[in-house]
């Protein structure tokens, strides 16, 4: 299958043989993807590494066979995006995301768009850990683990702002009482689903939800950018 002009973002590359690379690559219409780039470390290559950087938004020709494709041209589609310091570890985060937790080959154009317009927001570093929150609600929604945020999973109440909850990953949120362990408040979950920011604990309370999540759909497994963000927030 030829594929022509495919927006895409390169999630991460590695060294494959002597002079090529293996990346993955979120594609708008294909889903992830891992891709040959044949040659690209040669000195003289006809294209240059720079145009497969990670935040770049780019338009790729692709020949896929089998589980791989092989890159046949690379274009950057307008100007480079530059994500630098915390905003370059956040970035980071999001890429070991869709690669953790997405398959090859599945379209998903919602979390493309959804991929795309956190970039976005993560060039202008303003509330960085709320960003997250929100490109973390958006990939589990897109790849059908969405979260239940606005009804009590044992009998569909609404839940209470000013009630407190326990979330279960394969059940919804559940009542508790308040100081119970990993409670959050109904408020913060709402606002998660509203889209809207939480005050400093709400967005602390959702970070711990969103790990225990996360590390539930890895199977117990651990990200290897929660140790380096968490390294670089104990320098300070």
């Amino acid at each position: 299958m030829l594929l022509s002009q495919q927006p895409a973002y390169v999630l991460h590359s590695r060294p494959y043989r002597e002079t090529s690379l293996l990346l993955e690559c979120l594609t708008r219409d294909h889903g992830r993807l891992g891709v040959v780039a044949r040659g690209v470390r040669r000195e003289r290559a006809r294209l240059q590494r720079a145009q497969l950087e990670p935040f770049q938004p780019v338009a790729l020709d692709l020949l896929v066979r089998g589980e791989l494709a092989t890159l046949r041209g690379a274009e950057p589609v307008g100007a480079p995006l530059r994500l630098v310091g915390d905003a370059g570890l956040a970035g980071l985060y999001l890429n070991e995301l869709v690669v953790r937790l997405t398959g090859r080959q599945d379209p998903q154009p919602e979390l493309f768009e959804a991929y795309a317009r956190t970039l976005a927001r993560l060039a202008v570093p303003d509330a960085l850990a709320w960003q997250l929150r929100r490109f973390e609600r958006d990939l589990l929604g897109a790849i059908g683990y969405a979260l239940q945020l606005e009804y009590e999973a044992d009998n569909g109440e609404p839940l209470a702002p000013e009630g407190w909850y326990r979330y279960q990953v394969e059940h919804g949120a559940v009542a508790c009482a308040a100081g119970a362990t990993r409670a959050l408040r109904g408020a913060h979950l709402l606002a998660l689903a509203a889209d809207r920011c939480p005050d400093a604990a709400g967005l602390a309370a959702l970070r711990r939800l969103m790990r225990e999540v996360i590390r539930f759909h890895l199977g117990g497994g651990e990200l290897h950018a929660w140790r380096v963000l968490a390294a670089a927030m104990s320098r300070r």
